[in-house]
């Protein structure tokens, strides 16, 4: 049996187990009746809350989050009318809200340029049924990892780039995002940055990757200068991206300690085992619909 068929069946399984489980993402002002508001809602319309998470950042003057997981029958015919009812709901207590469903998978796109790791680790989780999306396409300014992708049944699209021709690689990019219909974009060590009228296009649907030295060891070889600084952490942070380069919401961190015995090889490796697992945490997250951007802050319903 071929990787592509195993894929395919594991996606079918997971199709008809998820059709009828759905989410609801809510942040509105906090007041007494929340909770109790939307349970009874989804009561009335025969649905059972398998998950609930909420967070208020000040009681008295502050704002409600709260995620609902719930299971309701012929939940496909349902949806529509239930999204029609919350409406009046929403409006009466200034909600802004979300609902989603996972057999309605989100169609996810990989850009990424010479180094593979954090690709191989998406390919690797994605293969395992363990990130619910259908990776439709991956994009690369380099050759390396066609073979890779392409192995996979995935389209492969190298598009060189540079500083210089930026506007029409961009123009490219954004094109072929279209014709996949793209809901999310994985930013998996792509060494390029983006333009304000891409990262437009696509808000809080970017994700990228990087060291968490910054601000200290901006730009190149920042191991080397880690390394020669002595430092005794190293880490990965994962966040949406926005037009202040590397100032995105934050999505997850995480470190690993170092010290004296560790050359610039090992704090590489290091540091990019830290990437692997926390960028795939942050996809993760995202394609569950566990969080809620609040400003430059994440809510993150772990």
């Amino acid at each position: 049996m071929s990787i592509k068929t195993e894929v395919e069946m594991k996606l079918k399984q997971q199709g008809n187990q998820s059709e009828n489980r759905g989410r609801l993402l809510v942040k509105c002002p906090d007041k007494p009746g929340i909770v109790s508001m939307l349970s009874t809602f989804l009561l009335n319309h025969d649905s059972n809350i398998i998950e609930s998470s909420q967070y208020s950042n000040d009681p008295e003057k502050g704002n409600f989050f709260i995620r609902m997981e719930f299971y309701c029958e012929n939940l496909k015919e349902k949806s529509a009318q239930m999204e029609s009812d919350f409406e009046e709901i929403a409006t009466n207590h200034s909600m802004d809200y979300h609902f989603s469903y996972e057999s309605e998978r989100k169609r996810t796109a990989i850009f990424v340029s010479k180094e593979p790791h954090c690709l191989m680790e998406l390919l690797w989780e994605w293969q395992n049924g363990d990130l619910d999306t259908d990776i439709v396409v991956v994009v690369s300014n380099h050759e390396d990892a066609r073979v890779m992708v392409e192995s996979l049944g995935i389209p492969f699209h190298y598009i060189p780039a540079n500083k210089d021709i930026r506007k029409k690689v961009e123009e490219e990019q954004i094109r072929l995002m279209e014709e996949y219909s793209v809901d999310l974009l994985i930013l998996a060590r792509y060494m390029q940055i983006l333009t304000p009228d891409f990262v437009n296009h696509f808000q809080h649907r970017i994700i990228n990757i990087h060291h968490s030295f910054l601000p200290a060891f901006i730009g190149a070889r920042p191991y080397e200068r880690a390394y020669d600084r002595g430092v005794k952490l190293i880490g990965a942070t994962s966040h949406y991206v926005t037009n202040n380069l590397d100032e995105g919401p934050i999505i997850e961190q995480d470190i690993e300690r170092v010290d004296h015995r560790d050359d610039v090889i090992d704090l590489k490796k290091i540091g990019s085992r830290i990437e692997r697992r926390v960028l795939a945490k942050a996809v993760k997250w995202h394609l569950e619909n566990r969080i809620i951007v609040e400003g430059n802050k994440t809510i993150v319903f772990h």
